[in-house]
């Protein structure tokens, strides 16, 4: 019988950030892969937060009836992953990030937030509008990136997971970061790392942070290692 593997996306993202990496898996694994609220046209009401999305992978597995999955999360999905990991023990068996940003400090946040704006957006990179507008229609893909700007300030100003938060996560969790990532720093990696009781940190040579730059082959590689 195949083990379940759950895909998370990152911010801004949506499931579709793994079509290239399926079909690599998918002989390997069931897998699961969702939308979180307010992304990939999944509406949604509500503010963006940790919480918000932690809820919408539990009410999934409920729906689905599983439990002790095998979770690989992307950036943002790294970190939901790890949230609902710190509050219930069940939930998955395994948890593979890549990317994910740990350090989250009012400076920190307010760095990343001056990249979601999207006036300039529309102005300097039009091309990256029209495919937000494109992956989250019939959503406004300019409310989804202000409400996610709201998210990382609230993270920076102190809802982010701590080192006590981590401590609580028993599970194995591989910590996968691109030597060239410039959004997420291998320092801030290796102090997770630390906190947590049964961790390993990869570092993928060469690997920038966006998911679509890296050879799905790569990634791929990097699950199956980590589930040896």
């Amino acid at each position: 019988m195949k083990k379940d593997l759950l895909l998370l996306h990152g911010a801004l993202g949506t499931k579709n950030q793994f079509r290239d990496l399926i079909p690599l898996l998918e002989n390997s694994y069931t897998l699961h892969n969702i939308n979180f609220q307010g992304h990939g046209g999944r509406k949604s009401d509500k503010d963006f937060s940790v919480s918000l999305f932690s809820e919408n992978v539990i009410e999934y597995l409920k729906i689905n009836q599983l439990s002790n999955v095998i979770v690989f999360g992307y950036s943002m999905g790294g970190y939901v992953a790890l949230n609902i990991a710190s509050q219930n023990k069940s939930c998955f068996s395994k948890i593979i990030t890549l990317g994910t940003k740990f350090n989250w400090t009012p400076t920190s946040a307010s760095k990343e937030v001056k990249m979601l704006n999207p006036k300039l957006i529309n102005e300097k990179v039009p091309h990256f509008a029209h495919k937000l507008e494109k992956e989250h229609a019939p959503l406004d893909w300019e409310e989804m990136m202000n409400k996610t700007a709201k998210m990382m300030l609230d993270l920076g100003n102190g809802l982010a997971l701590t080192s006590s938060n981590y401590q609580k996560i028993l599970i194995p969790v591989y910590l996968g970061i691109g030597s060239k990532d410039t959004m997420v720093s291998i320092e801030e990696t290796q102090d997770v790392h630390k906190s947590l009781h049964n961790s390993k940190l990869i570092i993928l040579e060469e690997a920038p942070h966006s998911i679509e730059k890296i050879n799905p082959e790569e990634i791929a590689a990097f699950i199956s290692k980590s589930d040896s």
